[in-house]
Formats: C-alpha cells, structure tokens, sequence
C-alpha cells in the first residue's frame, strides 16, 4: 500500500518573517513575569507550547484563543482572569505564535479535537475550565469531554454557526489583507471592537501592530464551518456558558441564540458594549462569567 504524507502548508511566508512573529511573541510574553512557559508537548499536529500562571482559588482556565491569537497577544486579558483562578494558555499548531509553524491540510476541527484530547493531560492534572474564544470555541466542542474539563465557555463562539458577513466586513477585512500597515489594521480593530472600546489605548494599539506583522509575514486562515450534531450531543453533561458582545459582527447574539439553545440547551449570554473581541474588550465581565460558571 502506498502511503500519501498529508500536505502541509507553513504558517509564515519566510524563516524571516517566522522570526519576527515569534520575537513579537516573546516580548509580549515577558511583560507578564509570572506566566511561565511549559515544556513543549508532542501532539499529532506538532510542537505546542503552553504557559501557566498562578492565581486565586477558583478553577483553573485553560483559554483557547481565536483565529491569528495567540498566547502573547492574550496577556493582558488573562492577567485579569488570574485574580480569580490559575490560566493556562496555548498557541495551537498552525496558528501565528510558538507552536508547530505547519498548517497540515486535514487540520481540520476534529483534527484540532484531538490535539486537545491529547494536549490536556499533559499540562495539567487538576479540571479546568476550557475558555474557547471565536475558533477556540470550536476547538473546545470538537475534544472530548472527559474528567478533566470542569466546564465550557464559549465566547464569541464559531462552531454552533456560520458567521455573519457583510460588506463592511469585506471592505475593512481585505485592505488589511492587501496593504497591512497601522491604519489598516486599527481600522480592522475598530470594527471588530465594541462602541464601549478604547481603541486609542495602549493594549489595541499593541493588537494592531499585532495583526500588522500578522498579515505581512503570516497565511491566515478562514472561520470553521458549523460543527455536526453529534459534536454538542457530547457536553449534555458538562457546565457551559455562551456568551457573545452584543456589537459582535460575525456572531451577534441574535444569530447565536437558536443554535445555543437547540444544540446546548443554555441562553446566551450579552456582554454589553463589545464586539467580536469580548476577552480583549471586557476581560473582568469574562471573569464574572467564569465566577458563575465556577459556582
């Protein structure tokens, strides 16, 4: 039997432009001294690195970041969570950060399910709380639950359902795509923030720089499609909260509602004044969420 080796495409343009991502990386890394890196896991889709933080009593979270985030770029938010609890966070293989740089072509949901079936015993020996943020959400429901998973949070979640695209999306999306620089890339941050969101401040100033290097030196790539059935069939048991921004343009309340309440059988719950980018946005109402969940 012949045997076909699964094709895989590089995250980053160049080893030039790897290197530039990944020094992005580590200095962001280093402005939090208490986040301290793991060993790196072996897993079927690559290297991963994760990182730990200690933190209050609750239990602890393990935070799945969204399309082209990463650890590094989710520093600022979980230092906020950790008042609360310890946070581990992961750059998942094929994504922009310090994991595998290969994107493998059957990568796909299931595919990133298992990577974190695999991944999770190996950082962490206690439950947590899995906190999928827009594509992490999808990577949450994808796994299997098991006695390591205390619960779920889905936030600004793909998976349950196809996102919303507009044209307004197109027209701040493909600048960006085409001519990456500062003003593109705020403007992208813009629209994918809130009316509540200081877009002025420090922090997304840093995530436009972010998505700057993002779009020169990276291949991004597209929001998963809604997962099957038999993926929510799954967490009948498990805790789960779904929460979205009430401005979030992909995933508004209002086209997650139907989908949360048929496949998970919970509401959704409206973080008010945020956008697609709820974590980065409003990370203490996320910390609330987490309390309740965690009750």
């Amino acid at each position: 039997m012949t045997v076909v080796p699964r094709r895989a495409a590089r995250v980053y343009r160049s080893e030039n432009a790897e290197r530039s991502v990944q020094a992005w990386c580590h200095k962001a890394l280093s402005r939090w001294p208490d986040l301290g890196p793991l060993p790196p896991v072996e897993t079927g889709l690559g290297p991963t690195q994760a990182f730990r933080a200690l933190g209050g009593s609750g239990t602890p979270v393990l935070v799945l970041s969204g399309t082209n985030f990463n650890a590094a770029t989710t520093v600022p938010a979980a230092r906020a969570l950790a008042a609360d609890r310890p946070v581990l966070l992961v750059d998942p293989p094929g994504q922009p950060g310090l994991s595998c740089n290969k994107r493998n072509a059957g990568s796909r949901m299931e595919a990133y399910g298992e990577w974190l079936d695999e991944l999770l015993p190996q950082i962490t020996d206690r439950p947590v709380i899995l906190l999928g943020h827009s594509r992490g959400a999808a990577i949450a429901l994808s796994s299997t639950p098991s006695p390591l998973v205390a619960g779920l949070m889905l936030l600004n979640p793909a998976g349950l359902t196809a996102a919303g695209v507009s044209s307004e999306s197109m027209r701040v999306t493909l600048p960006w795509m085409i001519h990456p620089n500062e003003q593109t890339s705020t403007r992208l941050i813009e629209f994918l923030s809130g009316p509540s969101t200081d877009t002025d401040c420090a922090e997304y100033r840093a995530e436009a720089e972010w998505l700057t290097l993002v779009a020169r030196h990276c291949r991004t790539n597209s929001t998963p499609t809604p997962l099957y059935g038999e993926f929510f069939r799954a967490w009948a048991g498990t805790p789960v909260t779904v929460a979205t921004g009430s401005h979030d343009p992909f995933f508004s309340p209002a086209r997650l509602h139907g989908p949360a309440r048929r496949f998970l059988h919970t509401q959704v719950r409206t973080i008010e004044g945020a956008g697609h980018l709820s974590l980065y946005e409003q990370p203490e109402k996320v910390a609330e969420l987490l309390r309740e969940l965690d009750a």
